[in-house]
């Protein structure tokens, strides 16, 4: 035995049996990993992304799944209402029908009862009046229908009145023009619009007089629009401004009747000539003259005896020549033509300022 064996021998003798009982507890504490006290930055926030992923994946899920409900209870209420809505209108009509037969029964009793012949029956496909021109497909008249931005189907309309519905509107009708007073007239230009001095006596001509006349005073209603609209806002807001205003609507509409005259061509000559006149001097600029000629239609020539013009018991020839004349007060006459006759006289003062004459003397005072 050396001497390294036999010195371990003797310590372990020395150190007796507690040495050898603690010696497999160390053994095992040693064996065991060290708990760790501190944690690296770089894994806390991964756990935490971790952590949060997981959170948002679960909250996904549960939109998801609400979506998926909610859209299915959409669906469910859709084929509910369709169903309702399809009973309705079966409803609608098995009581439209009924009510149609039972109208169409009382009318039968009714004429058996008095004795008049039988109508034909509206149902039984006999072509009308109506249905001359022939028969249209549903689905082509839809489309008619919404290329005209009509309404496909009214409440209670059966395919004979919608078929209806539709020539009245394909019609072809007389578009309304844009302007201070809306007309079916068309307007001329403005190289056209000279007014002559006289009526034309062929039809033709006397229609397009019309137009230019319509033309003329919705023109110079625009000039007197425009005009007041360029005004500064304090004279506008003040009350000679509004005045001003208020007196060109009030011309404008007291003007509507004497523009549908014109459309109708149902001026009377009386009054035509005069207007004619007026407007004929009022484009060459002599408003003194206009001005007189409008005078003359609204107060008139017709003598106005003043005194004593009955001396006898006898009527006199001559008596009847103080109360008749050629030219009366048109004025008079009512009072839509007062109206529009007053209208005349103020587009008559605002185009004496909008196109002065080149003569003072022309000016109205």
């Amino acid at each position: 035995m050396d001497f390294a064996a036999l010195m371990a021998k003797e310590i372990s003798k020395a150190k007796g049996p507690d040495a050898k009982s603690s010696s497999p507890d160390k053994e095992k504490a040693a064996s065991k990993e060290p708990t760790k006290k501190y944690m690296r930055r770089g894994d806390v926030e991964a756990a935490r992304v971790a952590s949060y992923n997981e959170e948002q994946e679960r909250l996904q899920r549960e939109r998801e799944e609400r979506m998926a409900n909610k859209r299915k209870l959409d669906e469910e209420e859709a084929d509910r209402r369709r169903e309702r809505e399809d009973k309705k209108r079966r409803l609608a009509e098995v009581s439209k029908k009924k009510r149609e037969e039972e109208e169409a029964a009382e009318e039968r009793e009714r004429r058996r009862r008095l004795g008049l012949p039988e109508l034909p029956d509206a149902e039984d496909g006999t072509p009308g009046a109506e249905d001359a021109e022939g028969d249209i497909d549903d689905e082509q008249l839809i489309q008619k229908l919404r290329d005209l931005n009509e309404p496909v189907r009214l409440f209670g309309e059966s395919h004979r009145a919608r078929l209806r519905r539709y020539r009245r509107l394909a019609q072809p009708q007389k578009k309304m023009t844009d302007g201070p007073i809306p007309t079916f007239l068309e307007p001329v230009p403005g190289g056209q619009m000279i007014i002559p001095a006289k009526i034309p006596k062929d039809q033709d001509g006397r229609l397009f007089l019309f137009r230019q006349l319509a033309s003329y005073f919705n023109m110079v209603l625009s000039e007197w629009e425009l005009a007041l609209a360029k005004r500064d806002v304090s004279v506008r807001q003040s009350f000679q401004g509004k005045q001003a205003y208020n007196a060109m609507v009030q011309a404008r509409e007291n003007m509507t009747p004497l523009i549908r005259l014109f459309e109708k061509a149902d001026l009377e000559d009386g009054l035509l000539e005069p207007v004619v006149e007026i407007v004929h001097k009022a484009q060459e600029r002599r408003y003194v003259d206009a001005n007189d000629a409008y005078l003359r239609v609204s107060i008139g020539k017709a003598a106005w005896p003043i005194g004593v013009t009955m001396v006898g018991i006898h009527e006199r020839s001559a008596r009847e020549k103080l109360h008749q004349s050629d030219q009366q007060a048109h004025i008079l006459s009512d009072e839509i033509t007062r109206k529009y006759l007053q209208s005349i006289k103020r587009c008559l003062s605002f185009a004496q300022t909008r196109w002065p004459p080149e003569d003072q003397l022309q000016i109205m005072g």
